[in-house]
């Protein structure tokens, strides 16, 4: 478990600080592991086990406590199932499989079948947002709804900003500080404990572990085309790691059945999206066309 970190002591700090916050989990949860083609998958499941299946995906460098904030709201009316991407800091097997292939279609097929679930909605952020419109292109009989967060694969990567936050980030825990705010851009302060322990957490995953740095496969336009389900997209205008106005324009132009809302103040961390994405998973039919700044 520790070949994606800089030491061994260093993935130990991280899965004590996980184990932490997992402890606090707001709902009743189950801890699951699953056996896939990568290895084995940690998954945490909360609801009602006969509600309807919801599956999120968290960001490259995070884990399933992301979601601790949306977790209680969600898991109100749907099963949810939040998922540690293989390859992540999280409780997954290392294993990184080919992002420009089907292997991680294939492991979310593994994940799905292990969890017994022939059809889901996906919650996705970041690569947890790429990773979801992959599997909807290449498996839309299993997707019921997309709800994605600053989405990889559709606007292009820019790269000047990551590679200044390479730049700054030996310089102790200022550089991990500063690199973190020029690659999640503006955040509201700090307010609650709970909010203060993950900021916490992420700095000490910057500090231990090695994320994946390859470009994300740009999906084609045929391919989002293909894209027939109701989708929630939202984007931050100030996010310095996507496009976020080409990823607007584009999914306005090419997909049937989307909602894409442009938060011009936000950066690549979308906060307070809780409700508009519950009221979302909930709706009966497509989402409305609205691309304007909201």
């Amino acid at each position: 478990m520790t070949a994606n970190y800089t030491s061994a002591a260093g993935a130990a700090a991280v899965a004590e600080r996980y184990r932490e916050l997992l402890d606090r989990w707001p709902v009743p949860s189950e801890h699951l592991r699953l056996p896939t083609g990568e290895g084995e998958t940690f998954v945490v499941a909360s609801g009602p086990r006969d509600a309807p299946a919801v599956v999120l995906l968290h960001g490259s460098g995070s884990t399933t406590a992301m979601w601790m904030g949306d977790i209680e709201a969600w898991s109100e009316r749907f099963r949810v199932y939040a998922v540690d991407l293989v390859g992540e800091p999280g409780r997954s097997a290392p294993s990184r499989p080919a992002l420009a292939s089907d292997a991680f279609a294939r492991w979310l097929d593994d994940v799905l079948d292990g969890l017994g679930v022939a059809r889901a909605s996906i919650v996705g952020v970041s690569l947890g947002g790429w990773l979801a419109l992959d599997y909807a292109i290449r498996r839309p009989e299993r997707v019921d709804r997309l709800a994605l967060l600053c989405p990889g694969g559709v606007g292009r990567q820019r790269w000047g900003i990551l590679a200044l936050a390479l730049l700054v980030m030996p310089f102790g825990d200022w550089g991990r500080r500063r690199a973190l705010r020029l690659i999640l851009g503006p955040a509201p302060p700090v307010t609650t404990p709970e909010a203060q322990a993950f900021v916490d957490y992420m700095m000490l995953i910057s500090e231990h572990f090695k994320p994946r740095r390859e470009t994300l496969p740009r999906f084609g336009d045929d391919e989002l085309r293909r894209l027939s389900m109701p989708m929630l997209v939202v984007v931050g205008g100030r996010d310095g790691l996507l496009n976020s106005r080409e990823t607007r324009r584009r999914l306005a132009k090419l997909t049937p059945h989307a909602t894409v809302r442009l938060l011009p103040e936000a950066g690549h961390l979308v906060l307070g999206q809780t409700q508009p994405i519950l009221d979302f998973l909930r709706a009966a039919g497509p989402g409305d066309r609205s691309t304007g700044d909201q």
